[in-house]
This record gives C-alpha cells, sequence and structure tokens, in this order.
C-alpha cells in the first residue's frame, strides 16, 4: 500500500540539541481535487462575466464532480484533515454559494433592479449559512441524512436552469421572475429543516446485482442524450423530495402518535371496566 502523498516543512532546528523535530503540512492528493473545483467554481464567474454562460453551468457542474471526489480520496487514502475540512467547506462557498447566484445575477437577474441582486444575495447568504450549520453538526447529525438542501445540489438547480434557458428559451419577463423565484427558493431549502437523502450509506467497494451496472448505464445514455435538461430535472426533483419525505414522515408520525393515544385509551378503558366488574362480584359475594 503506497504512503499518502504529504507536503512537509521541518520547522524545527537540526543543530539545537534537545529540540524534537515537528513536521507542519497538508495533504497533497484530496487537495489538489478541492483546489480544482475552486477553480471551476471560478472559472464559472469568469465566463458569465464573458456572457458564456453554458460554460458556465457546465464549469459548476463539474466543480461538483471534483467536490464529490475529493472527500472520498481523503477517505480512501487515510488522508483526512482538520486542513481539508476547512479548506473543502470554503471552495463550497466560493463554488456552489459565491459563482451560482453571480452566473444566475449576470444571466436574468441583472435587468431586475435590486431585487435581482437581493436574490442572489439571498442564496449566497443561505449557502454561507447552511455550512455553518453543517460544520457544527459532522459529529452529531445523521450521516444518512442532510439537513436542508446540499448546497452542490442547490447549485445544479441554479446552473441546470441557466444551462436549460439558454439553449431552449428566449429572454423575457417571464423567464427572469421565474429565475428569481427558483434562485430564492433553492436558498430556502438549504436553510430549511427538510430532510434529504445524502446517499452516504451507498457502499461503492462492496459487490451490487448486476442489473445496478445496467440501470448505471442507462443513466449515463440519458444524461448524455439532453445534458441541461436531465440534470436540472433531476436536482429539482431531489430539491422537491425533501419537503415530501418531510410532510410523509410528520403524516406517519401523527398517524403513529394518534394510534397509540387510542390504544392508552383502550387500554385504560378496559381497565377500569375490569375493576368495576371486580368490584360489583365483591359486593355481590358480600353476605347482606
Amino acid at each position: 500500500m503506497t504512503k499518502p502523498t504529504k507536503i512537509e516543512e521541518n520547522t524545527s532546528d537540526a543543530h539545537t540539541p534537545g529540540v524534537i523535530k515537528r513536521r507542519r503540512g497538508i495533504y497533497l492528493l484530496p487537495n489538489l481535487f478541492t483546489t480544482a473545483a475552486l477553480f471551476a467554481g471560478y472559472y464559472a464567474i469568469v465566463a458569465a462575466m464573458q456572457g458564456r454562460f453554458e460554460a458556465a453551468a457546465i464549469a459548476i457542474f463539474i466543480a461538483m464532480i471534483l467536490d464529490g471526489l475529493d472527500g472520498r480520496v481523503a477517505r480512501l487514502t487515510n488522508t483526512q484533515s482538520d486542513f481539508g475540512a476547512q479548506y473543502d467547506s470554503l471552495a463550497d462557498l466560493a463554488s456552489f454559494g459565491i459563482a451560482p447566484s453571480l452566473v444566475m445575477y449576470q444571466w436574468a437577474l441583472s435587468g431586475m433592479g435590486k431585487l435581482g441582486w437581493l436574490a442572489a444575495f439571498i442564496y449566497t447568504a443561505s449557502a454561507a449559512l447552511r455550512l455553518a450549520r453543517f460544520n457544527t453538526q459532522v459529529g452529531t447529525a445523521d450521516k444518512n441524512y442532510f439537513q436542508g438542501l446540499a448546497s452542490p445540489a442547490a447549485a445544479a438547480i441554479i446552473a441546470g436552469l441557466v444551462w436549460v434557458g439558454n439553449d431552449y428559451f428566449e429572454p423575457g419577463k417571464v423567464l427572469n421572475i421565474s429565475a428569481l423565484i427558483i434562485t430564492v427558493c433553492a436558498g430556502l431549502l438549504m436553510v430549511s429543516n427538510f430532510r434529504y437523502n445524502s446517499f452516504k450509506g451507498i457502499d461503492l467497494r462492496g459487490k451490487v446485482p448486476f442489473i445496478s451496472m445496467l440501470v448505471f448505464v442507462l443513466v449515463i445514455v440519458l444524461i448524455t442524450y439532453d445534458p441541461p435538461i436531465v440534470l436540472f430535472i433531476v436536482f429539482f426533483g431531489y430539491a422537491l423530495s425533501g419537503p415530501v419525505m418531510t410532510l410523509m414522515q410528520l403524516r406517519e408520525h401523527r398517524a403513529q402518535r394518534k394510534k397509540s393515544q387510542m390504544e392508552s385509551e383502550t387500554n385504560s378503558l378496559a381497565s377500569e371496566t375490569s375493576e368495576s366488574d371486580s368490584q360489583n362480584s365483591e359486593n355481590q359475594d358480600t353476605p347482606k
């Protein structure tokens, strides 16, 4: 097994007796993926400023892929570190908080005046709050679920909308208003309490049924057939899954609570009836 690649810096004086050598540094491999994701987000902003919105949207999706790889690479190579976690969080803010809002602003919101840039700011601030909340709940939250829409998924909705609108729709007031509503809603979903499946329970190193590979091939074919529409529909549906799943869980919880109350009332009534019958029996057996 190869040793993790690590940049090291000697901070001690080799000629000083009695001084223990300390080595500081950062793991190279996972942070390269994080830097590449940050670069993709930065490039999306530059492309949007130049009016190349399709390239900007694609860059955000590339940042998503790289962001998903850096954590997995760190776990597979055992190169996790506090520095990597903090660097990844800052890169996420730039690539999935600032970049999507600026791309959307340049594409559809700049002509709406103050309302446009305020909507973009709501999205950016929500992404920052979402990441801050996630960082404080790393050790306590359920890893199978996200609390609130993950910032990469929200960025995918924004990027997908820009990509679809740029390819299939003419600019206009209706499109701008729709973009504003989706931008604000994506931001609010990030700071909501809706639960989203994290898909972290999927074991990529374990064995899977043969049909799973066929499904994977079909997904690639669908995305390749029409990437902007398929990606936008997939992530828009994922964004809707949070409220739907949460409402279904609340409904199930209320039904269980109501059932428990009914069972408790039934047991209480049965107990009272039993006590009453017992008392009546004792009264009948008492000699007059």
